[in-house]
């Protein structure tokens, strides 16, 4: 493969353009990796995490069932699979490798991403150096990692249908048969990026639905969902279908709209299921009730998203999310609001900061959390919570910056987000009642938690935030950020970073 993947036009991806990799020495290699650690995205020493991502039957509040008593019943959890960012993309050590060189600095790439302070603000956990195939490894090991969480499979955006991305997508549907034959793959085209006929679409298709990860429904069709679906209409999703049977395959169409409202009606005849790419702040929720509704209405299916948070530097835009807030708010209209599938949104995406997969900043706190709705919401039951578990989300920068040395253009919240904030939110899960001790840089902060699930507030203050749960004398659980708040800053960073204490 290329050092340089290729990444795609997109509406909510910013377009780039490919070049060659430039070759770094030692000592330029030693030079970028200090300006990392000047933003505050350094590498552990070691170059990689300090916690392994193996499967923990620990390291959750509760204890997951088991995949055969997950996936008994009709309701589905995917998460989009980015293929642009695997959890390697050279096979290097991780404090010198393709991200550390080229998407986690401003000066990556020949200062292509130097306006907006670099691509990235997180990557994948790192991973150590794999002999053999590595590519096919990493990815085993990421749906390892979604399976062990509790997913049933990846949506994955077909970006292309030629070159390193559509590689990927070889490579995933293999892992995923390896590792888990019950593990399911959706063909996702992006016709923000997918330029081509139907015909041409409909055969590269059914080349990729020649695997047995593809996902097909009891009936056996074969389960396609378009991004952004709209960009063609009706009529020319019928031909890729129609082109589709000439090569045996019966296809259950589940577009995924930018604009749902707009086109459920005219795509309903062709389709077995409707999704929403949704929004990414807590505010914004509200249709979501009226969506569901309106695809049951017309007889199909819904898929609702399923967000953490979105930031997007190459973009100068940002929501929103209040901590957890988004992720909470809108896991819970899936499960109260009737959905039948969910796709998180999304499992690598990290130029959005949309991803749910571990990564450096925030381990697995957001995929953890996760698991405890999804739980919910394919057994219909809510998990009982047998160990005490604090989870603390917060910035490491505060929203009204206004200069950034490395970085000359800056986010601005997106239209209609809520309101932006500093805040730290300490999430309990506990078996019981029981005294929270905090202290959010120097400021403390002493409150009684109510057993079961509960979120705190408290000012975002300079430095670590430290979280002490208490019964009598007794810790049952502490947890420390990993990466303090600060007043100045070199780039602008306004993703949430989350830390859990059982990790």
């Amino acid at each position: 493969m290329t050092d340089h993947p290729a990444r795609p036009a997109h509406p909510h991806r910013r377009p780039t353009r490919r070049r060659r990799r430039t070759l770094f020495g030692v000592l330029a290699g030693l030079l970028l990796i200090g300006v990392i650690a000047g933003t505050g995205l350094a590498l552990d020493r070691s170059g990689t995490a300090s916690r392994a991502d193996r499967a923990d039957t620990t390291a959750l509040p509760f204890d997951l069932p088991a995949a055969q008593v997950l996936r008994a019943g009709p309701h589905l959890v995917f998460a989009h699979y980015f293929p642009p960012y695997p959890l390697s993309l050279d096979n290097q050590p991780a404090a010198h490798d393709y991200y550390a060189r080229n998407y986690l600095t401003p000066q990556g790439e020949q200062g292509r991403h130097a306006a907006y302070g670099g691509l990235l603000r997180d990557r994948p956990l790192p991973v150590p150096r794999s002999p053999g195939d590595w590519q096919l490894a990493d990815l085993e090991k990421e749906v390892r990692t979604a399976r062990d969480a509790g997913l049933d499979g990846f949506t994955v955006d077909l970006l292309s249908l030629a070159g390193p991305n559509r590689q990927r997508v070889d490579l995933l549907l293999r892992a995923a048969h390896r590792v888990d034959p019950g593990f399911r793959i959706v063909l996702m085209p992006d016709m923000t990026s997918l330029h081509t006929d139907p015909r041409t679409l409909a055969d590269a298709l059914a080349r990729l639905a020649a695997s047995p990860a593809a996902h097909r429904l009891a009936d056996g069709r074969l389960v396609v969902s378009p991004f952004k679906a709209e960009a063609q209409d009706p009529a020319w999703w019928s031909q890729v279908t129609a082109r589709l049977r000439d090569h045996g395959i019966r296809t259950a169409l589940v577009p995924v709209f930018l604009d749902f409202r707009a086109n459920a009606e005219r795509f309903a005849p062709i389709s077995y299921a409707f999704s929403s790419w949704g929004n990414r702040s807590y505010t914004r929720q509200g249709d979501v009730p009226g969506d569901v509704r309106l695809a049951h209405a017309l007889g199909k299916k819904w898929m609702q998203a399923v967000s953490v948070q979105d930031a997007r530097p190459n973009q100068g835009v940002y929501d929103e999310a209040g901590n957890t807030a988004t992720l909470r708010s809108t896991w819970n209209h899936a499960i109260s609001d009737g959905a039948d599938w969910v796709q998180l949104t999304t499992w690598n995406d990290y130029s959005e900061g949309s991803q749910f997969a571990p990564s450096l900043h925030n381990g697995h706190t957001y995929l953890d959390i996760s698991s405890y709705y999804l739980t919910r919401f394919k057994t219909g039951a809510w998990p009982r919570i047998v160990r005490d578990t604090v989870y603390v989300t917060s910035r490491v920068q505060f929203t009204d910056t206004r200069s950034a040395p490395l970085q000359p253009r800056l986010m601005r919240p997106r239209p209609g987000t809520a309101a932006p904030r500093d805040q730290v939110e300490v999430l309990t899960f506990l078996t019981a009642p029981a005294t929270v001790l905090a202290q959010a840089g120097t400021v403390p902060h002493t409150y009684r938690a109510p057993a079961g699930v509960h979120a705190r507030y408290l000012e975002l203050s300079p430095g670590r935030t430290k979280a002490v749960v208490r019964r009598g004398d007794t810790t049952v659980t502490e947890v420390t950020t990993r990466y303090p708040a600060r007043r100045t800053v070199t780039v602008q960073d306004l993703q949430y970073y989350g830390v859990s204490s059982r990790r």
